[in-house]
Parts: C-alpha cells; structure tokens; sequence
C-alpha cells in the first residue's frame, strides 16, 4: 500500500461499513494494487469482496464480459471499456460498488491519442449513473499506477461520504 492512502482506507472502511455496503475492484494496468490497499487493512473483509485482474483484453471479456466489439471499436484504454468493467463486475458479484481502473502505465505502449499515463477509472454503485473519468499521469510506471491508485481510492471515499450517495 501506499502509504498516502492509509488515510483514504480508513474513511472508506468507516463509510462502507456504516452503510452496509460492500466493493469490488476490476483492475487492469494496476494490477490489484486497490484491491491490494483495501485488503491491507485488518478486518476488510466486512466491506471489501473480491478484486478481478483483467489485464489482458480476453479478461476483460472472459471476466467482466466486456464486448469484443466495444474493445475493438475504443481500445481497451477507454472510457466505454472502463464502465463495461466496473458494470460487469457489479452485475457478477454481491456488491454495491464497483470501481474500475484501465490505462498505460508505461513505460511503452502510449500513442499520440493515448500516452502513457492515460488512465480511465469508473465507479459505479448499483442503480445510479456511472462516474467515469480520465487521468493524465506523469512519471514512471510506478508513479502512475501509485497515482491511479490514489485517484480511485479519492473518488470513492468522496462518493461514500456524499451525502447525496
């Protein structure tokens, strides 16, 4: 874990726990590491599920049940794709959120469309719009897998604790 996000771990386990509800992670250039973060705190397993690696786009597709075509027609570092994986997870598992994450860590693979450091997160809770965005990352692939990370820890304990949500 990083150690920026012990905080952001804490207030989303604060949260999760006091609404009932319950995560899961898809993740694709990050590997597992948000799953990895949530799990680091003792007693997760009351909020946090289950974690998916799709970092292949079979995963993304075997797994998440991301389309094909969807892949092939955006990329697999999309917005569309994004939200298929974090909606596929969510229509897979017992949870109430689902956060996704899909880029280019770097330190190849980038194009002039999409360099390394464009990361595409989604975060999805059961019956509400999805909140898809992206990220421009700088840095090695460490840093831009530890800030895509902190990004999709960051958007889900502001969501937990608006009160709108």
């Amino acid at each position: 874990m990083f150690a920026d996000d012990y905080e952001l771990i804490n207030r989303i386990a604060v949260a999760l726990i006091q609404r009932r509800e319950r995560i899961g992670t898809a993740e694709s250039c990050t590997g597992g590491l948000i799953a990895a973060a949530c799990t680091s705190l003792a007693g997760s397993s009351q909020w946090f599920e289950r974690g998916v690696v799709s970092y292949s786009d079979q995963a993304k597709t075997e797994f998440l049940g991301v389309p094909k075509a969807l892949i092939s027609l955006h990329g697999s570092v999309s917005a569309e794709v994004a939200e298929h994986m974090a909606r596929g997870l969510l229509a897979h598992a017992p949870i109430d959120w689902a956060l996704s994450v899909t880029g280019i860590a770097g330190p190849t693979g980038g194009s002039a469309a999409k360099p390394v450091g464009t990361v595409w997160l989604a975060l999805v809770h059961a019956g509400r719009p999805a909140h898809v965005w992206r990220e421009n990352f700088d840095g090695d692939r460490h840093a831009v897998r530890a800030q895509t990370v902190t990004a999709g820890l960051t958007a889900l304990c502001e969501a937990l604790e608006d009160r709108d949500n």
